[in-house]
C-alpha cells in the first residue's frame, strides 16, 4: 500500500513539472504602481503554448504563450486605487496600487540617494506615506542591441520610514508633492546611471545624424563570428566532407602555397591503414609544426603543443585505427601567418610492427580563424566605449510596456565639455522615448544645470552656461516640454547639491500644467525674447513675465554683462523698466551689441525674476554664428 501512494505522489510530482512557472518582468511584483486611466499590458513569458491566467479587480484575463514563449494581456483602464491583489497563475502579487507612474532618468543628481538629504530635511526619517513607492533599475549596458528585459534585483519600496532609505532623493520629493495635490498613488520608475551621457540613452536609429555614436551592427555581428574558430569542434570529426577545400603540398610553409593569413587553419589527410595496425597501438610523427598545433586521428585528440619549437610525437591509442581510410587533422595556429610544417623533419604514421604510413603531399585546408578579417571588423565597431544608446538598451527599451504619465531627465553635467548637440540630443531622446511608449505628447519634465565651481570675477564662457542653453532651447522647441531653472539651488563645491525640495516643487509646476491639465499654473519663469540698441543702452523684452518683472531679494539686478563689437563683456547695469523690459548698459561700453544673463558655472547670485516666484532662465543674445565673440572657454566637472 505505501508503495502505491510513493508511486501515487511520485506522479502528481511529475504533472505538477510539466508546467514551468510563469515569468513577470522584474517591475511587476508586489507593491508596484500601475498607471491609471490607460490600457494596461500584462506580460512576461512562459512555456510555448502554456496558458496564463491574470485576475485583477474582479476581472479575468486569459491568453496563452506564443511559441517563442512570450505572453500578454490588456487590462481596460483601471480608476485609481488600492491596494489590490494580482493573481498570475495563482502567483499574487500583493499590495498593488493604481495611480501616476513617473519615469525618471539621467545622471547623479537624479538618482542622488535620499540618505545624503536627512540632516537638511530630518522630515525623511519619520516619513510614512505608504502611497507613493519608488524603483530603482539596475545598471545594464549593452552595446550589442536592446534587451528584452531589465536586470533582476529590485523591487518596489514605499515611502515608510522601513523603505524609505531605498528612494532616491529627487522622486522621493516630487512624489510627495503629486501625493499630496491629488491624493492619487505616485509610482517613480527611477532608470538613471551617475556619469553618463545623454547619447547613452537614446536609441541607435534616433542618432543616425551623429555618425560618431552609430554602432557598425553588421560588424558587430561578424565579429562575434569572426572571434570564434569555425572549425573547432567541426572539422576535427573523422567522417567530414572536406572534398571541396583547397590543397596545399606539405610539408612546407603557407605562403608557399599562396595562403596569406594569419590567425588558424585547419589542415586534413586521409591516409590508408592496413589490417596489420587495426586495433594496436601506433605513433604518429609531426615534424616540427609552426607555431601552435593540436592533433586528431580520425575525430580524436592524440596531443598538442603550445609553441613552434618541439618535435611532435604524439601516441595514437590502441583502437583509434581502422581498416582502411583514416584521417589525420591538424589544428594549426600562427598568430604572424608563417605556418609551417618544416621541412626535413618526419611526417609519418608508425606501426607497432615497423608498418610506416607516409603523411608528405597533398593536405587539403580550410582557415578557421583570420586574425585581419577580425581587426579589419575591430577597426568598423572601434567606437564601441564612445557609442550611444548602451544605457537606452538595457535600462529604456526594457520598460517600454510599463505605462507610465511622463518623464523627468535630470541630466547634463557629463556633455558639458561638449554642449554644441545637446539640444539636438535632447530632441532626439524626447523623440525617441515619446514613440517607443506610444505616447506622442508625452509630458516631459527637464531639470536645468544648477550653480557648481567657483565664481568668477569677470563674465566668462562656460560648458555649463552652453548646457543650460540647450536645455532651454529644447524647453522651448519641443512641445509638452517644462524646465525647472535652478541655478540658484546648488553649491559651488558640490555638484551633487542637496536641495532636491526646491528642485521637485519646481518640475511640479511643470507637471501640473502638462500633465495634470490645470489651467494658469505659472511653470516658466521669465524669457528672453528680443533686444534693440538704444544709444549705449541695450533694452530686453521677455515674456512668461507674470504678475511682472522683479528681483529675488528685492536688492539691484545682478549678473548682467554686456560687449561691444569686440565680443569683451564687462558687467553692466542693469534696470528693470515696465513690466518686462529690462535697460542694460555700461560706462565702459560705447557702442553695446550683446548681453548676457547668468552666463558662468555659478551664478547663483543672478535675482531677475518674476513676481510669481519664477527665476528667469539664463540667456546671451549673442550667438556663435556672429562670430564677434570670443572662443568658448570650457570648464566642466562631471559625475
Amino acid at each position: 500500500m505505501k508503495k502505491h501512494i510513493s508511486f501515487a505522489l511520485l506522479a502528481l510530482m511529475m504533472a505538477g513539472s510539466v508546467s514551468a512557472e510563469v515569468k513577470l518582468p522584474a517591475m511587476v511584483g508586489d507593491r508596484m504602481v500601475l498607471q491609471r486611466d490607460t490600457d494596461l499590458k500584462i506580460w512576461g513569458e512562459a512555456d510555448p503554448g502554456e496558458c496564463v491566467t491574470v485576475k485583477f479587480r474582479g476581472d479575468v484575463f486569459d491568453t496563452a504563450a506564443d511559441k517563442d514563449g512570450h505572453w500578454s494581456v490588456i487590462m481596460p483602464p483601471q480608476s485609481p486605487g488600492g491596494p489590490f491583489v494580482m493573481e498570475v497563475n495563482g502567483r499574487k502579487l500583493r499590495d498593488v496600487l493604481v495611480g501616476d507612474v513617473w519615469l525618471c532618468s539621467g545622471q547623479s543628481n537624479q538618482e542622488t540617494p535620499i540618505s545624503r538629504l536627512t540632516d537638511m530635511f530630518p522630515e525623511i526619517e519619520v516619513s510614512n506615506n505608504h502611497m507613493i513607492r519608488h524603483y530603482k533599475v539596475p545598471t545594464q549596458r549593452s552595446t550589442a542591441g536592446e534587451m528584452g528585459n531589465i536586470a533582476p534585483g529590485q523591487g518596489w519600496y514605499s515611502a515608510t520610514a522601513s523603505d524609505v532609505m531605498n528612494w532616491t532623493a529627487l522622486a522621493y520629493f516630487f512624489a510627495n508633492e503629486a501625493y499630496d495635490r491629488y491624493k492619487v498613488p505616485v509610482g517613480m520608475l527611477v532608470s538613471s546611471l551617475g556619469g553618463s551621457a545623454i547619447e547613452s540613452w537614446i536609441s541607435q536609429e534616433h542618432l543616425r545624424e551623429f555618425p560618431d555614436l552609430l554602432v557598425d551592427r553588421a560588424a558587430l555581428d561578424s565579429l562575434e563570428s569572426a572571434r570564434r574558430d569555425q572549425g573547432e569542434g567541426r572539422w576535427n570529426v573523422a567522417d567530414l566532407d572536406d572534398s571541396s577545400w583547397p590543397v596545399m603540398n606539405m610539408p612546407g610553409t603557407w605562403h608557399e602555397n599562396g595562403l596569406d593569413v594569419r590567425g588558424t587553419v585547419w589542415m586534413r589527410k586521409d591516409f590508408t591503414v592496413p589490417q596489420s595496425m587495426v586495433g594496436r597501438h601506433a605513433v604518429l610523427y609531426m615534424g616540427t609544426l609552426v607555431d601552435a598545433d593540436e592533433v586528431f586521428v580520425n575525430g580524436v585528440c592524440v596531443g598538442r603543443t603550445a609553441y613552434q619549437y618541439p618535435p611532435r610525437k604524439y601516441e595514437v591509442p590502441a583502437g583509434v585505427l581502422r581498416e582502411g581510410k583514416n584521417v589525420v587533422a591538424v589544428r594549426l595556429t600562427a598568430n604572424n601567418g608563417r605556418g609551417e610544417f618544416v621541412k626535413d623533419k618526419p611526417y609519418y604514421l608508425a606501426g607497432a610492427h615497423g608498418e610506416k604510413i607516409d603523411l608528405t603531399g597533398a593536405w587539403r585546408y580550410k582557415v578557421g580563424k583570420d586574425n585581419d578579417a577580425e581587426r579589419r571588423l575591430m577597426d568598423r565597431v572601434g567606437n564601441l566605449d564612445r557609442a550611444g544608446s548602451q544605457l537606452y538598451n538595457g535600462m529604456i527599451y526594457p520598460l517600454r510596456d510599463y505605462k507610465v504619465k511622463g518623464a523627468i531627465w535630470y541630466q547634463g553635467e557629463t556633455n558639458a565639455g561638449n554642449p554644441a548637440p545637446y539640444a539636438s540630443y535632447m530632441s532626439a531622446l524626447v523623440d525617441n522615448w515619446r514613440e517607443l511608449w506610444q505616447m506622442p505628447s508625452m509630458p516631459f519634465l527637464l531639470v536645468q544645470l544648477p550653480n557648481f565651481m567657483e565664481k568668477r570675477d569677470r563674465p566668462t564662457d562656460s560648458g555649463w552656461a552652453r548646457i543650460r542653453e540647450a536645455q532651454l532651447k529644447a524647453s522651448r522647441d519641443i512641445p509638452g516640454t517644462a524646465l525647472a531653472v535652478t541655478y540658484d539651488s546648488g553649491v559651488w563645491n558640490d555638484i551633487h547639491p542637496l536641495d532636491k525640495k526646491t528642485v521637485a516643487r519646481r518640475l511640479f509646476l511643470g507637471a501640473r500644467a502638462l500633465a495634470y491639465g490645470e489651467k494658469n499654473v505659472a511653470y516658466t519663469g521669465p524669457l528672453y525674447e528680443s533686444m534693440r540698441v538704444d544709444g549705449n543702452r541695450i533694452i530686453l523684452t521677455f515674456s512668461h513675465v507674470g504678475a511682472g518683472l522683479t528681483t529675488a531679494d528685492g536688492k539691484p539686478l545682478r549678473h548682467f554683462a554686456i560687449a561691444g563689437e569686440d565680443g569683451r563683456f564687462v558687467w553692466a547695469d542693469a534696470v528693470i523698466k515696465g513690466k518686462n523690459t529690462v535697460v542694460v548698459s555700461s560706462p565702459d561700453v560705447k557702442v553695446p551689441v550683446a548681453v548676457r544673463y547668468a552666463w558662468s558655472d555659478n551664478p547663483e547670485d543672478a535675482n531677475l525674476r518674476s513676481r510669481d516666484g519664477l527665476l528667469a532662465s539664463p540667456f546671451r543674445t549673442d550667438t556663435d554664428a556672429a562670430g564677434s565673440m570670443r572662443k568658448v572657454e570650457i570648464t566642466t566637472s562631471a559625475q
